[in-house]
């Protein structure tokens, strides 16, 4: 791979960031290798049936985590595609796993959370009220709030088995784009991981940039293996003419 990747006045970026990303902010790894999520098994907090079964087990676990997200700051990588954002302002597009605040709070604002967001609650019940901001620590059953309609709030993080959020507007932009760049992401989880096959049925130039070999590493057309943080400054080239 070249030390650049060169943006023409008329291509239109889309980038997929993964928990590679935050772990260079110092936020745990969605898994480790042993099929663990910050010690705890996936299926107990991150799923529709660990909620029916202890809802004050998925809370605490989510108090944890957002303890952790409070303490963490933007890296070199958040900033440098906020960067890119200014620069290309509505042909650039940001999709992120990733359900921490990094990515706005090193400015970018075109960006979708697919997973959904740490700092968000919802009704357990999606009878309407919608989601809303949320930063406090449940440590019991008895202190999660309930709706005006009774039911329990939860987080406003997409489990395995729902469905990922804004998915048509991120297709959307998966359709329009010439460049497709993903950082830190496995390439274990769906849909995201098929984004990139997605975009080379368009022959669309696609990037990996991230520290490990992704499992779908062989449907980029180029790859860096390097931390984000010490890549994406400076390394891209965006052209205003041609």
């Amino acid at each position: 791979m070249s030390d650049s990747i060169e943006i023409g006045s008329n291509d239109r970026v889309f980038v997929l960031t993964g928990a590679g990303v935050s772990a260079e902010s110092g936020l745990p790894t969605f898994r480790d290798n042993n099929g663990l999520w910050n010690g705890y098994p996936v299926e107990e907090v991150a799923t529709p049936e660990a909620w029916a079964e202890d809802a004050e087990r998925v809370w605490r676990f989510y108090g944890m985590r957002r303890r952790d997200a409070l303490t963490c700051q933007p890296n070199a990588a958040h900033f440098a595609l906020a960067d890119l954002e200014r620069e290309l302002e509505e042909r650039f597009f940001l999709c992120t796993q990733n359900v921490d605040p990094l990515h706005e709070r090193a400015g970018s604002k075109r960006l979708i959370h697919m997973h959904g967001e740490l700092f968000r609650s919802r009704c357990e019940r999606e009878c309407g009220r919608g989601d809303f901001s949320d930063e406090r620590i449940y440590q019991s059953a008895s202190e999660i709030p309930r709706c005006e309609c009774g039911g329990r709030i939860r987080p406003h993080i997409v489990w395995f088995g729902e469905i990922p959020m804004e998915m048509d507007r991120i297709l959307d932009e998966l359709d329009r784009c010439t460049v497709l760049m993903v950082v830190g992401s496995s390439g274990m989880v769906h849909p995201a991981a098929s984004f990139v096959e997605w975009a080379n049925r368009r022959r669309v130039r696609t990037y990996y940039i991230g520290p490990e070999r992704p499992l779908n590493s062989v449907s980029f057309t180029q790859i860096l293996l390097r931390k984000a943080g010490e890549v994406l400054p400076g390394i891209f080239r965006v052209s205003q003419s041609g």
